[in-house]
């Protein structure tokens, strides 16, 4: 007899989410920037996209995609590791709306605002204080966010 637990609602946090789940929660929520979002959720997509684009800018790297110049600055090569190059460029474009609601999502469940999310814009402390707050307990009181 397995303990099975049903998922929540879209519309609900998933606290405790497994990995695939909250992947794909992610994408079904594509841009919602209301409700909530539990800390399972939001830091197995980071480790998802972290993955991800770790992935691709190693390919491109290791297939001549991008080299360093005699100056230190990244060129852009030829040869097949220009599609991984342009695959990675495409992913973070397609995944840059998710990320961003999912953080808003995170806020919203620790009982803040999604505007809390231009704190990364302060030098410095700014993206501390963020990853501070997404590290954070969820609190009831964030129920508030969600519809």
């Amino acid at each position: 007899m397995t303990n099975l637990q049903a998922e929540p609602a879209l519309d609900q946090p998933y606290y405790g989410a497994p990995f695939g789940a909250a992947v794909r929660r992610i994408f079904k929520k594509y841009a919602t920037f209301t409700g909530r979002a539990s800390r399972s959720e939001y830091w197995w997509w980071i480790l998802a996209n972290g993955l991800v684009v770790l992935v691709l800018n190693v390919l491109a790297a290791v297939t001549g995609g991008v080299t360093t110049g005699p100056y230190g600055e990244v060129q852009l090569a030829g040869g097949i590791g220009v599609i991984f190059v342009v695959l990675s460029v495409i992913w973070g474009l397609a995944t840059i709306v998710p990320h961003i609601a999912v953080l808003v999502r995170r806020l919203h469940d620790t009982n803040r605002s999604g505007f809390w999310a231009f704190i990364y814009f302060v030098p410095l402390v700014g993206p501390i204080i963020l990853f501070v707050f997404t590290l954070l307990g969820s609190k009831p009181e964030g129920a508030r966010f969600d519809r």
